[in-house]
Protein backbone atom coordinates (compact mmCIF):
# COMPACT_ATOMS: atom_id res chain seq x y z
CA UNK A 1 0.00 0.00 0.00
CA UNK A 2 3.37 2.38 0.63
CA UNK A 3 4.52 1.83 -2.81
CA UNK A 4 1.06 2.67 -4.85
CA UNK A 5 0.63 5.72 -2.47
CA UNK A 6 4.05 6.74 -3.48
CA UNK A 7 3.77 6.16 -7.10
CA UNK A 8 0.31 8.10 -6.91
CA UNK A 9 2.27 11.09 -5.26
CA UNK A 10 5.42 11.60 -7.42
CA UNK A 11 2.89 11.05 -10.02
CA UNK A 12 0.38 14.03 -9.13
CA UNK A 13 4.08 16.16 -7.90
CA UNK A 14 5.38 15.58 -11.67
CA UNK A 15 2.14 16.52 -13.75
CA UNK A 16 1.44 19.51 -11.22
CA UNK A 17 4.98 20.57 -11.77
CA UNK A 18 5.61 20.15 -15.51
CA UNK A 19 5.02 22.95 -17.57
CA UNK A 20 1.22 21.73 -18.63
CA UNK A 21 -0.71 25.20 -20.64
CA UNK A 22 -3.41 26.49 -18.22
CA UNK A 23 -6.67 27.47 -20.04
CA UNK A 24 -8.48 30.78 -20.24
CA UNK A 25 -10.46 31.11 -17.27
CA UNK A 26 -13.75 32.74 -16.59
CA UNK A 27 -15.45 35.27 -14.80
CA UNK A 28 -19.22 35.31 -14.33
CA UNK A 29 -21.21 37.58 -12.34
CA UNK A 30 -25.00 37.71 -11.69
CA UNK A 31 -26.24 41.57 -11.67
CA UNK A 32 -30.01 42.33 -10.01
CA UNK A 33 -30.58 38.33 -10.00
CA UNK A 34 -34.19 39.23 -8.08
CA UNK A 35 -35.06 40.59 -11.34
CA UNK A 36 -34.68 37.79 -13.55
CA UNK A 37 -37.52 36.80 -15.29
CA UNK A 38 -37.91 33.04 -14.54
CA UNK A 39 -34.97 31.38 -11.84
CA UNK A 40 -37.88 29.71 -9.64
CA UNK A 41 -37.91 26.02 -8.81
CA UNK A 42 -40.69 23.68 -8.61
CA UNK A 43 -40.32 22.81 -5.43
CA UNK A 44 -38.02 23.41 -2.82
CA UNK A 45 -35.83 26.92 -1.70
CA UNK A 46 -35.84 29.33 -4.22
CA UNK A 47 -32.20 30.57 -2.57
CA UNK A 48 -30.74 27.03 -3.05
CA UNK A 49 -32.25 26.44 -6.66
CA UNK A 50 -30.66 29.25 -7.87
CA UNK A 51 -27.58 28.72 -6.04
CA UNK A 52 -27.45 25.59 -7.72
CA UNK A 53 -28.68 26.66 -11.01
CA UNK A 54 -26.05 29.62 -11.03
CA UNK A 55 -23.22 27.12 -10.09
CA UNK A 56 -24.24 24.73 -12.88
CA UNK A 57 -23.84 27.96 -15.40
CA UNK A 58 -20.57 29.13 -14.10
CA UNK A 59 -19.14 25.60 -14.37
CA UNK A 60 -20.10 25.30 -17.96
CA UNK A 61 -18.78 28.50 -19.31
CA UNK A 62 -15.60 27.88 -17.18
CA UNK A 63 -15.71 24.36 -19.10
CA UNK A 64 -16.46 26.70 -22.70
CA UNK A 65 -13.61 29.29 -21.62
CA UNK A 66 -11.22 26.58 -21.35
CA UNK A 67 -11.12 26.65 -24.84
CA UNK A 68 -9.88 29.47 -25.73
CA UNK A 69 -5.87 30.24 -25.90
CA UNK A 70 -4.13 30.44 -22.82
CA UNK A 71 -4.26 33.70 -20.40
CA UNK A 72 -7.61 35.23 -21.49
CA UNK A 73 -10.31 35.81 -19.02
CA UNK A 74 -13.89 35.35 -20.59
CA UNK A 75 -16.02 38.04 -18.26
CA UNK A 76 -19.64 37.32 -18.96
CA UNK A 77 -22.25 39.77 -16.63
CA UNK A 78 -25.59 38.24 -16.88
CA UNK A 79 -28.29 40.30 -16.52
CA UNK A 80 -31.51 38.55 -17.31
CA UNK A 81 -32.52 34.55 -17.08
CA UNK A 82 -35.46 33.22 -18.02
CA UNK A 83 -34.92 29.04 -17.97
CA UNK A 84 -36.78 26.74 -20.51
CA UNK A 85 -40.50 25.77 -18.88
CA UNK A 86 -42.30 27.43 -16.35
CA UNK A 87 -43.44 26.94 -13.49
CA UNK A 88 -46.94 26.38 -12.79
CA UNK A 89 -49.14 25.34 -9.63
CA UNK A 90 -50.28 21.63 -9.95
CA UNK A 91 -52.13 21.40 -6.82
CA UNK A 92 -50.45 22.67 -3.81
CA UNK A 93 -47.60 22.06 -5.14
CA UNK A 94 -45.46 23.78 -8.45
CA UNK A 95 -43.94 22.00 -11.12
CA UNK A 96 -41.70 23.33 -14.15
CA UNK A 97 -43.35 22.16 -17.06
CA UNK A 98 -41.19 22.69 -20.30
CA UNK A 99 -43.23 23.46 -23.85
CA UNK A 100 -42.08 24.55 -26.94
CA UNK A 101 -44.06 28.19 -25.48
CA UNK A 102 -41.62 28.67 -22.88
CA UNK A 103 -38.08 28.65 -24.46
CA UNK A 104 -35.01 29.37 -23.16
CA UNK A 105 -33.35 33.22 -22.42
CA UNK A 106 -29.90 34.33 -21.38
CA UNK A 107 -28.96 37.91 -21.81
CA UNK A 108 -25.26 39.27 -21.13
CA UNK A 109 -22.89 41.46 -21.72
CA UNK A 110 -19.02 39.65 -22.15
CA UNK A 111 -15.41 40.81 -22.24
CA UNK A 112 -12.78 38.61 -23.45
CA UNK A 113 -9.15 40.41 -22.06
CA UNK A 114 -6.28 38.79 -23.17
CA UNK A 115 -3.12 37.54 -21.28
CA UNK A 116 -2.01 41.37 -21.48
CA UNK A 117 -5.12 42.90 -19.80
CA UNK A 118 -6.21 44.13 -22.88
CA UNK A 119 -9.74 44.04 -24.17
CA UNK A 120 -9.56 41.92 -27.34
CA UNK A 121 -13.87 41.77 -27.57
CA UNK A 122 -16.62 42.89 -25.85
CA UNK A 123 -20.68 42.79 -26.86
CA UNK A 124 -24.08 42.89 -25.51
CA UNK A 125 -25.86 39.25 -26.36
CA UNK A 126 -29.32 38.28 -26.38
CA UNK A 127 -29.83 34.99 -26.16
CA UNK A 128 -32.51 32.97 -27.15
CA UNK A 129 -33.75 29.70 -28.42
CA UNK A 130 -37.13 29.69 -29.39
CA UNK A 131 -36.51 26.28 -31.25
CA UNK A 132 -34.96 24.28 -28.30
CA UNK A 133 -37.15 21.19 -28.50
CA UNK A 134 -37.01 20.98 -32.42
CA UNK A 135 -34.26 18.40 -33.60
CA UNK A 136 -31.89 16.13 -32.19
CA UNK A 137 -29.18 18.87 -30.99
CA UNK A 138 -29.46 19.01 -27.58
CA UNK A 139 -26.10 16.82 -26.49
CA UNK A 140 -27.21 17.79 -22.99
CA UNK A 141 -30.64 16.31 -23.19
CA UNK A 142 -30.35 13.90 -19.55
CA UNK A 143 -28.65 17.03 -17.91
CA UNK A 144 -29.73 19.73 -15.55
CA UNK A 145 -30.13 22.74 -17.90
CA UNK A 146 -29.66 21.42 -21.28
CA UNK A 147 -31.35 23.82 -23.42
CA UNK A 148 -29.36 26.61 -21.54
CA UNK A 149 -25.80 24.50 -22.23
CA UNK A 150 -26.79 24.21 -25.40
CA UNK A 151 -27.68 27.59 -26.33
CA UNK A 152 -24.42 28.85 -24.57
CA UNK A 153 -22.31 26.42 -26.46
CA UNK A 154 -23.69 27.59 -29.81
CA UNK A 155 -23.48 31.17 -29.29
CA UNK A 156 -19.90 30.32 -28.05
CA UNK A 157 -18.80 28.84 -31.19
CA UNK A 158 -20.44 31.59 -33.41
CA UNK A 159 -18.33 34.37 -31.33
CA UNK A 160 -15.41 32.41 -31.11
CA UNK A 161 -14.62 29.29 -33.39
CA UNK A 162 -13.06 31.58 -36.45
CA UNK A 163 -11.40 33.88 -34.20
CA UNK A 164 -9.82 31.08 -32.24
CA UNK A 165 -9.96 28.01 -34.32
CA UNK A 166 -11.76 26.00 -32.01
CA UNK A 167 -13.17 22.94 -32.79
CA UNK A 168 -16.86 21.34 -32.06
Amino acid sequence: MKILTTILFSLFITLSSSGIACAATSEVTWTDYEKYRDIRPGNGSRKHFRESTFHNLEKHIAKLAEKLPEGQVLKIDVTDVDLAGDTLAGGIDQIRIVKDIYFPRINFSYQLVGADGNEIDSAEVILKDMSFMMGSRLRYRNELLGYEKNMLDEWFLDVFKERFLLEE
